[in-house]
């Protein structure tokens, strides 16, 4: 098993199990972060510094600075656990990562409803200063936990076809590049996570950048698309528009536009219903699609 390291100190919002997520209470992630790489990340040699944190005024956990890419398990008890699990890609424009409601709350709604889950902390290409690309080190920190947690499948109760991701904003860019830029298993490796394929066996992208020349084909995973009418018309236009694309790629897709609904809502506690409820289209989705085996 990967190393572990503790990457800040957490207060985590949960929501309370059910159809859609209930007013939140708060406690800690419930495992340590997981490094993608023990020995370091390549593209970040001699980076040490560590990772910042800032508070929102709502209290949000608001990470940058991230140079050790890790994941946070969230996994279910063994009475509910299906065998699903998939990668949680937080947003905030590859400037920062927002943890909490596009993170860990997803995380842990996730777990409650028998889906391992594992929240990623990538390496920022917009942070100032960043020596980082998106297809060098964020896109790459993506298919490493794909395959890490492949790797792990036995350990963590997983099927290995069973291993998706979903993406919020920038981080659904990141999750629609992984559902198309995938690399097979590294058969002669000697690292025994490359040894595994990073194709994630569906893709979830929620109010998603949509990458540019997107390269579709009938080897793209299935895609479900949410986001909402009132969001930028880059996201509200081109949802639907990525939908279109996918099916005439010959790809299963799944699209929502939610009524009256922006951007960047993930799971909050003062989410109205029809918004609160995108976790369980998403999870009937997930069932449908035989995932939730």
């Amino acid at each position: 098993m990967a190393k572990s390291i503790i990457a800040g100190f957490w207060t985590l919002s949960i929501a309370l199990s059910g159809s859609a997520p209930a007013m939140a209470t708060e406690q800690q992630p419930p495992s340590l972060p997981v490094l993608l790489w023990t020995n370091g990340a390549p593209g970040s040699e001699g980076k040490v510094a560590v990772e910042t944190v800032r508070l929102t005024p709502q209290g949000e956990h608001i990470v940058s600075n991230v140079h050790h890419p890790s994941i946070t398990p969230y996994i279910p008890s063994s009475e509910t656990a299906t065998g699903a699990a998939v990668i949680v890609v937080p947003g905030g424009g590859h400037r920062e990562l927002w943890m909490d409601h596009e993170g860990y709350r997803v995380g842990q709604w996730f777990s409650d409803h028998g889906v391992a889950a594992f929240v990623l902390k990538y390496r920022l290409s917009k942070e100032s200063g960043s020596t980082y690309t998106i297809e060098g080190n964020s896109l790459p920190d993506v298919l490493r936990a794909i395959r890490l947690v492949r790797s792990h499948a036995a350990d963590w109760h997983i099927g290995t076809e069973q291993i998706g991701v979903i993406g919020f904003s920038a981080g659904g860019e990141l999750a629609a590049l992984a559902g198309t830029q995938f690399k097979g298993a590294e058969q002669t490796s000697t690292d025994s996570v490359d040894r595994e394929s990073s194709k994630p066996a569906f893709v979830g992208l929620i109010y998603p950048a949509i990458p540019q020349d997107l390269e579709l084909s009938k080897e793209t995973p299935p895609i479900f698309l949410l986001c909402g009418e009132d969001d930028d018309p880059a996201i509200s236009l081109g949802v639907p528009r990525l939908y279109l694309a996918l099916k005439q790629a010959g790809v299963s897709a799944e699209l929502h536009v939610l009524t009256g609904v922006g951007h960047g809502f993930g799971i909050r506690a003062n989410n109205p219903p029809a918004v609160a409820a995108w976790t369980s289209l998403f999870y009937a989705w997930l069932g449908a699609r035989g995932i939730l085996k």
